[in-house]
């Protein structure tokens, strides 16, 4: 078994490429950098993509291309809306883990106004006493000049100066060096470190278990499926944890959206709300959210018809794979098919 990510040297590179060509090795792990050209296997049968809401729909694409028709396990605490739709059209299988692991906590998830920040940084104050751990996380890493939000960097300055003087607060966000950042988060895990402050680059493969207050400040910026993920870096040991979603939006879809998280913690409920408020994308496209180019039928209102359509093609292609029985249904699949291939999308 061999790692490959982008920083993985030239020449070690160059020994596992060869390898994976032959045959000689069974198993890669990696990054991105799986998806790119030089990446060439001799018999790819398994692909399992792992955070599949981190990949594009291009860049799935080209992993399972990379072998003829390979078996394809995707795994995500939030499916994105388009994979709920695609789950509606046969081409996905749906395993859910609908259970916490034992001992686990469900996460208390509470909408907030920015006149109640007194009462988040309480609630914070008493969970460090009791020896826990606080995530504060921003959309931005520095100043705007055209949007009025907080940024990480100015906001760690202030929390650390000015509002929690006599704790440690650490900063991590996507434009420090791979060095800092690990710097950073083995502080936070050791404990060293009471408060993070942390742009969205904590929203997967990190694990503190003794971390049990997330505030995330302008929660409206952000999807749901991100602030699911985002809330599930709490909740990871057997103290109760807490979510404080803080926004000062007054778009009453803005806060219907949030409202959303203090009513479940389920990802599939979630990504069926998230399709509800953005669209289920363009099915057959490569946009990932928005409305759909179907001319009469409704992802979201017409579930049931769906379904039908979906277990009458199932058992259509059962019984003539070739559609012989059905030339004028293969001549117009064939003709969409070409359409489709040639860019235009399907309605």
């Amino acid at each position: 078994m061999e790692l490959l990510t982008g920083s993985t040297r030239a020449a070690k590179r160059r020994k596992l490429l060869a390898k994976l060509a032959t045959g000689e090795l069974p198993v890669l792990v990696g990054t991105h950098a799986l998806i790119e050209d030089p990446v060439q296997f001799r018999d790819l049968g398994l692909v399992v993509i792992d955070e599949q809401h981190r990949f594009g729909v291009q860049q799935r694409a080209r992993l399972m291309q990379k072998g003829s028709n390979p078996h394809v396990l995707t795994l995500t605490a939030t499916p994105i809306p388009r994979t709920l739709s695609l789950t509606l059209h046969g081409d996905l299988d749906v395993s859910q883990i609908d259970e916490l692991p034992p001992g686990r906590k469900a996460i208390q998830t509470t909408l907030m106004t920015s006149k109640e920040r007194l009462h988040a940084y309480e609630l914070m104050r008493r969970e460090i006493a009791q020896g826990r751990q606080v995530y504060i996380v921003l959309p931005l890493v520095e100043e705007s000049e055209k949007l009025d939000l907080k940024s990480a960097i100015e906001e760690h300055q202030h929390l650390a100066e000015t509002v929690f003087p006599e704790f440690k607060v650490g900063l991590l966000h996507g434009r420090m060096s791979s060095a800092d950042k690990d710097a950073a988060i083995s502080a936070f895990r050791d404990g060293e470190t009471h408060i993070l402050v942390s742009t969205t680059v904590v929203e997967v493969g990190v694990d503190v278990p003794n971390a049990s207050v997330m505030l995330i400040e302008h929660a409206e910026r952000f999807g749901l499926s991100q602030l699911h993920q985002l809330r599930g870096r709490v909740g990871r040991g057997a103290a109760q944890s807490f979510c404080l979603l803080m926004s000062s939006s007054r778009s009453d879809t803005a806060l219907q959206r949030l409202k959303v998280l203090e009513q479940s913690q389920d990802g599939f409920f979630i990504a069926e709300m998230d399709l509800r408020f953005r669209g289920p994308g363009e099915v057959l496209g490569t946009r990932q959210s928005g409305l759909p180019d179907f001319a009469l039928a409704s992802l979201i209102e017409d579930q049931d018809v769906l379904m039908l359509a979906r277990t009458a093609a199932e058992a259509t292609i059962q019984q003539d794979k070739t559609l012989a029985q059905w030339p004028k249904l293969a001549q117009e699949l064939k003709r969409r098919y070409e359409k489709l291939m040639g860019g235009a999308i399907m309605t």
